[in-house]
């Protein structure tokens, strides 16, 4: 009996996503500086003579955060999840736009029908970004690796950024390193060259408080965690984290790519870069857990699903972690509902230490018709006050 084939898993990553959907409507901003996040005010005006003028981002007053920025911004320290005011400090010039989740929608089906010509061997992971299992398609790596690539172009016009590798930690790490319009080839044999120089927090699953506390000890590539005493990580990480943190290092992973599965909950959290005050960092926190509502009601949306249960996650400076969630008397799938639920189960944190990750959650999912998708603006703030 002929052993099985060696796993090939690809992660397709698309490249700047919603900016470079916006850079197809707007072609002259190419090469510019360019933060998507922006409100109505921000909407391009058209000129007598059929030109656009375009709002910056030095005008920007609000409490709203950087949905996602072109590579342009990012040199300039500007990346998704930063305060909008915060940005306008880092790059006044940028070029702000408004988001358009329909659009963003509309090209994430686009490129994985796309890549769903050679497998429907997908594992769907967001808007812009999927797992692959090329284990049984037929073709070398890098050459199958560049018809994916030319396929997702000619359905979008975008490009992405695909690793293939043996398994999904590698695959996800390898993407990121040759952004953007990247094609990586991974194998065990390149970990020490390729994996083992970059820094830990490259590796998914390893937070910036990690990170922190990894480089406290020494540790602060992916070489150093692989050569680290076990028991030095079980002391400061206890057993299953330190346990799946010396298997990450060595590029270990047996998980499988999940094709079909039914959800049983939907959620979005962040880790924020450093430990947040209740109140003299409320203009932070609120836009920040407003804008995770807002992308739990769009994955809601976009899978079809509503949900009865609404849940917070809150991560304390001490790694305390407390939850809470509210059950309601039917499914809820806007932003909106589900800010007001998260701001009941808020009501029930004792707030009175630093923050420093926030969740939301909606469980108890349920299918609903795509055609009677809601969401609702959010707006106004939620309660961080202890």
């Amino acid at each position: 009996m002929s052993n099985p084939p060696s796993r090939r898993i690809a992660h397709v990553d698309m490249d700047a996503f919603y900016a470079s959907v916006e850079l197809l409507r707007y072609p002259e901003l190419r090469g510019k500086p360019v933060v998507i996040g922006g409100g109505r005010n921000a909407i391009p005006e058209v000129l007598s003579d059929g030109t656009r003028r375009f709002a910056k981002l030095r005008d920007y007053a609000g409490r709203g955060v950087v949905t996602t920025s072109t590579y342009e911004a990012r040199a300039f320290g500007v990346f998704s999840a930063m305060g909008m005011m915060k940005a306008a400090q880092l790059a006044p010039d940028a070029v702000l736009l408004p988001t358009d989740f329909d659009s963003y929608r509309r090209y994430s089906r686009l490129f994985k029908d796309a890549v769903r010509t050679f497998t429907d061997q997908i594992e769907d992971r967001g808007i812009d970004e999927i797992f692959v299992d090329l284990t049984l398609v037929d073709g070398e790596s890098l050459a199958l690796g560049s018809r994916i690539k030319d396929a997702v172009k000619e359905a979008t016009g975008l490009t992405c950024s695909i690793a293939i590798a043996p398994n999904k930690l590698l695959a996800k790490i390898g993407s990121e390193l040759d952004k953007p319009d990247g094609l990586t080839i991974l194998f065990m044999s390149d970990i020490e060259s390729r994996i083992w120089p970059l820094a830990a927090k490259k590796v998914n699953g390893i937070g910036p408080r990690a990170n922190d506390r990894l480089a406290g000890l020494g540790i602060v590539t992916v070489g150093d965690l692989a050569a680290a005493d076990l028991g030095l990580l079980q002391e400061n990480f206890g057993r299953t984290y330190a346990a799946w943190l010396a298997r990450a290092a060595h590029g270990l992973d047996d998980r499988e790519v999940v094709v079909l599965s039914e959800p049983k909950s939907m959620s979005r959290e962040t880790t924020f870069e450093r430990d947040m005050h209740v109140e003299r960092d409320r203009a932070f926190l609120t836009p920040a857990l407003t804008q995770l509502c807002e992308r739990v009601a769009q994955d809601l949306d976009r899978k079809g699903y509503c949900g009865r249960t609404v849940g917070v996650k809150v991560k304390f400076s001490d790694f305390k972690i407390v939850t809470r969630d509210i059950s309601l008397p039917a499914g809820i799938r806007d932003s909106a509902a589900i800010r007001r639920a998260v701001s009941q189960c808020l009501k029930r944190i004792e707030l009175d230490r630093r923050i420093r990750l926030i969740g939301v959650r909606v469980s108890a999912l349920e299918h609903v018709s795509h055609d009677h998708a809601g969401m609702d603006p959010v707006q106004g703030e939620l309660p961080f006050d202890p």
